[in-house]
């Protein structure tokens, strides 16, 4: 499966999420399968849970690791909050080994399409907000390093 999803755009990825969700009626179902998802996370590296790898806006403590690899960025991200820990490890699903143009060239609408930003605590809306600005931060970064 994970070759597979090399292969999608980030629109299908973003589409079989809303299409996963859709098969939730209850919120509370829905939340189950987000910390789930959380708990499916590669393994983040002890090396990179550095104050500078903490995203700020955040009420828990979400960190975000990215690396340029054959032109591809490469995220890690872990959190202290079994919600906040699902919802990264979708960022990273639908973000992760892409180009920065990629990344910057598309909107992530499957957080409001599945109804996420309305479920969540206006303080973990913020920590939403600053995990993907924080994401198209590197995306900008290393493409300005690709460039020059």
């Amino acid at each position: 499966m994970n070759y597979k999803r090399h292969q999608m755009t980030i629109k299908e990825i973003q589409e079989e999420i809303i299409e996963e969700f859709g098969a939730f009626d209850d919120w509370m179902d829905k939340y189950s399968y987000l910390i789930e998802i959380g708990n499916d996370l590669e393994g983040f590296e002890e090396e990179y849970r550095l104050s500078n790898n903490l995203i700020e806006g955040c009420q828990s403590q979400v960190w975000l690791h990215a690396e340029l690899k054959d032109g591809k960025i490469q995220y890690m991200a872990d959190s202290d909050a079994i919600i906040v820990k699902g919802i990264v490890a979708l960022l990273v699903r639908v973000l992760n080994d892409r180009t920065p143009d990629e990344i910057l060239d598309n909107e992530l609408y499957f957080v409001e399409q599945i109804g996420l930003k309305e479920h969540l605590s206006p303080t973990r809306s913020n920590g939403l907000v600053a995990m993907i600005k924080q994401m198209r931060i590197y995306a900008l970064a290393f493409k300005a390093k690709q460039e020059s």
